[in-house]
């Protein structure tokens, strides 16, 4: 009996000729997320990328950060990103200087729980960044602009990362001469702030990707 192996050798080939689902991460962030004062090859987003070749060297690190952006900035160019990279996880690095100029707090608050809502809808799961900022408007200014954040993660159901500058904002060796931005040293540790948060969703990412296979390895399978 003779036996045609054609059929089988063009499933391997097809099989081994399958691209890796590839995960893109969307940081949108201002200069504390675009490597304000250093080289962009020390800002912990590009330390990220590289922690993830180690860790998970399917996903990629898209960087929209830029100095000076406020939440209306981000909220204005969020469509587009959105639209080019189809994000699987956004993380939403703003409000910082929107709290050092002022803005009203209600105007902060929308202009994020838009971006949650424009990022959920497209797909993509969204990571919630906080900032601290100093007393220059008084207590009250300060108690509410810290809320927002967690407001907003409790209002979308999205994980936070409370404060990206935790254990460096109060150590003068780790922030620049303006008290404002970290130094390349503090780079790290603003990335092991973050990841406690990210590296599940990674995870999540992964589970639901090896449904989606399994589905269509069942569907190719039955015939459908």
């Amino acid at each position: 009996m003779r036996i045609c192996l054609l059929p089988i050798l063009g499933v391997l080939i097809l099989g081994l000729a399958a691209p890796v689902r590839a995960g893109t991460i969307l940081v949108v962030g201002d200069s504390i997320s675009a490597a304000y004062g250093m080289d962009t090859e020390e800002g912990w987003v590009r330390l990220l990328q590289q922690r993830l070749q180690h860790f998970d060297p399917a996903f990629a690190v898209v960087n929209m950060s830029l100095s000076g952006e406020t939440t209306g900035g981000g909220l204005a160019r969020l469509p587009d990103a959105l639209r080019r990279h189809a994000p699987d996880i956004v993380v939403i690095e703003l409000g910082g200087n929107d709290g050092l100029r002022g803005y009203p707090i209600d105007r902060i608050h929308a202009n994020l729980s838009r971006m949650v809502t424009a990022s959920l809808e497209s797909g993509a799961d969204v990571l919630l960044v906080g900032m601290h900022i100093p007393p220059n408007y008084g207590q009250r200014y300060v108690d509410a602009f810290h809320g927002i954040f967690h407001d907003l993660a409790a209002e979308h159901d999205v994980p936070l990362v409370p404060f990206l500058l935790e254990g460096v904002a109060t150590d003068e060796t780790l922030m620049q001469r303006d008290g404002i931005h970290p130094t390349a040293a503090a780079q790290p540790l603003l990335l092991d702030n973050l990841w406690p948060e990210l590296e599940p969703m990674l995870g999540s990412h992964h589970e639901r990707l090896s449904l989606r296979d399994s589905a269509d390895s069942s569907r190719s399978a039955s015939g459908g």
